[in-house]
Formats: C-alpha cells, sequence, structure tokens
C-alpha cells in the first residue's frame, strides 16, 4: 500500500476559524499520513509497536492555521515552534507558543492550537502511537513543568522531524517506519531532556544546517526547510552559504550527492543506474547530465579513468 496524503491529513492543517483558511495548505509544505490500515499492521511489529509516527508534516509560515479537537486526537502530538508564533490551549490553560516552543499533547486530549495571525509560526509536527509513547509523553510533560517546553536549540529537533518525513516518504515499508521511530524516540528524548544543552546546540545557525544536510545526505531539502530549521530567512542561510562556502545551500547538496556517487563509482562495480538512486537521483539520465555537468566526463567515464588521473 503506498503513502497518501489524505483528506485526514489536510484536515490537520486546516483551521475551522472560517471560511477565509486555505484549501490548499501553505506554500512548501510536507505532509504524509499512514493508511490506518498499514499503522494497525505495523503496530504488530515489535520495533515499530513500541514507537510509531502515523502522521507528520511541516508548515512553514502558516496563516491562519488552527485545529480544534473537543475529544483530542487518536494519537499524541509533539509540535515545535521554529519561526513566527502561535498558541495552545488544553484544560490546563491556554499558553504562547514562540520559536523554540515545544508542546506534547496527549491522546484524547481536548486541546486547541494556532497560529498567530499577526506572525503566523513555522511548524514541524508528528503524531505517534505505540506501547511506550504514552510514557516517553508522560516523561516529556514532566520534564517540561507545564505545557510547553522551550528548547534552547529547536533545529536539532526540527532536523529529526525532517527525517521522519523523509522515512515516510519512502514508502510504507518496515525499514522506513523503524528509521521514523527511530529518529521520533530521539526528537522526544531530545524534548525531555531539554535543561541539558542538547547535541549542536553550541553549533551556529550555518554549521547547523551544514550538519543537517551531511546528516541527511543524499535526501533533499528545500531551502525553506533548511532555513526554518535554524531560524533565518531563505535569503539569509544562502547568503551564508555563499559566504562561508562559496555556493547556495541547493549546490551543496549537489556536492554532497556527487561525492556519495564518485565514493561509489570508484568503490564499487554497481551500475550506473543503481548509483544515481543511492547518491538521490531517480532518473539515471538526469544523474549523468548532472555528473557530467559536474566533473566533465560521464560516469562511465569517470569509472574508466586512469586511476592517476
Amino acid at each position: 500500500m503506498s503513502m497518501v496524503v489524505s483528506l485526514e491529513c489536510m484536515d490537520e492543517s486546516l483551521a475551522s476559524i472560517g471560511p477565509d483558511a486555505l484549501p490548499d495548505g501553505f506554500a512548501g509544505q510536507r505532509m504524509l499520513v499512514v493508511p490506518r490500515r498499514t499503522v494497525a499492521q505495523a503496530l504488530r511489529h515489535p520495533v515499530t509497536g513500541r514507537l510509531l509516527v502515523t502522521d507528520a508534516g511541516f508548515f512553514p509560515h502558516a496563516a491562519r492555521h488552527g485545529r480544534t479537537r473537543a475529544a483530542g486526537a487518536g494519537q499524541h502530538l509533539l509540535l515545535v515552534c521554529t519561526g513566527g508564533a502561535g498558541w495552545c490551549r488544553t484544560d490546563e490553560g491556554q499558553f504562547t507558543v514562540s520559536p523554540g516552543g515545544a508542546v506534547v499533547l496527549p491522546a484524547d486530549r481536548p486541546h486547541a492550537y494556532g497560529a498567530s495571525r499577526s506572525d503566523p509560526w513555522t511548524l514541524w509536527w508528528f503524531h505517534f502511537v505505540g506501547a511506550d509513547a504514552a510514557d516517553l509523553v508522560g516523561a516529556a510533560r514532566a520534564s517540561a513543568g507545564g505545557l510547553v517546553t522551550h528548547l534552547r536549540d529547536p533545529a536539532p529537533v526540527a532536523s529529526l522531524i525532517s527525517q521522519i518525513i523523509d522515512a515516510l516518504d519512502s514508502g510504507t515499508t518496515t525499514a522506513g517506519f523503524i528509521r521514523a521511530s527511530g529518529a521520533a524516540w530521539h526528537a522526544l528524548s531530545q524534548v525531555i531532556a531539554t535543561g541539558r544543552r542538547a547535541p549542536g546546540s553550541d553549533l551556529g545557525p550555518f554549521e547547523r544546517a551544514v550538519e543537517h544536510l551531511r546528516a541527511t545526505a543524499p535526501r533533499h531539502t528545500a531551502v525553506t526547510a533548511l532555513a526554518s530549521m535554524v531560524g533565518l530567512s531563505t535569503s539569509q542561510l544562502s547568503a551564508l552559504f555563499r559566504r562561508r562556502l562559496g555556493v547556495s545551500p541547493l549546490k551543496y547538496q549537489t556536492q554532497l550527492r556527487m561525492a556519495r556517487a564518485r565514493e561509489l563509482l570508484d568503490g564499487t562495480k554497481l551500475p550506473v543506474a543503481a548509483v544515481a538512486r543511492a547518491a538521490g537521483y531517480d532518473d539515471p539520465m538526469y544523474f549523468s547530465r548532472q555528473f557530467a555537468r559536474v566533473h566533465g566526463m560521464a560516469p562511465t567515464a569517470y569509472r574508466s579513468r586512469s586511476p592517476h588521473e
């Protein structure tokens, strides 16, 4: 069964706050839902039965975004704000969510949340279930001492949610679910340990962006998403990359992909089509054109060259 973006997930992105809600979501958004029959199957697996991501997404500058659930959701939720602002309301009260704010909402508990009208938030989120999910929620809420946890650095958690989305986007496979579960566990553990300085939190926004790209290569990360992780605008991030590396973020991602391709061409006998897939290119012909543009020769010519060239 293939991964789908369903009307159920679209319901997550739109507020019941008036006729001006955006029916097509938000520019640059990513959003995935695991079919519920597949969720039931994955919960029987010994690994993903412990922690399973059922929905995940990224909403940049999500104007008029909001959600009200009078009976709560059927899954636990983690919301992380990396820009702008929003609010969240439960039976504990209503709280402002600013950049770095993380909210963990237990399943089946009434809640509502939404973006600020004047400065709408950029939001990373996922829903999760499993045998260990309630304990993780309890630990996160105990660590926060309230509804909203302020992360010292939200970029690592946003990066992990991006990795969850990538894992689910690869298809409804056991391997993809396990990768998503591992990233979700890591993200929740960082929220729980927010009193400690998270790995990478001494790094600046440029270093955190590069760290994410290296960790997720050869997957493509949109510049909008990358900038939101580290709290910059796309123009600020692009200027940093050009000043520090001499290339744009997209060009740097191409360099990482090509480095992986060279490694495989030099060290394996994989067909060029397999090398292309491993380097993040679905179309072998497009990969060959890109490789030739960068290296001045086709992948087959590169492989057959003298080792001293």
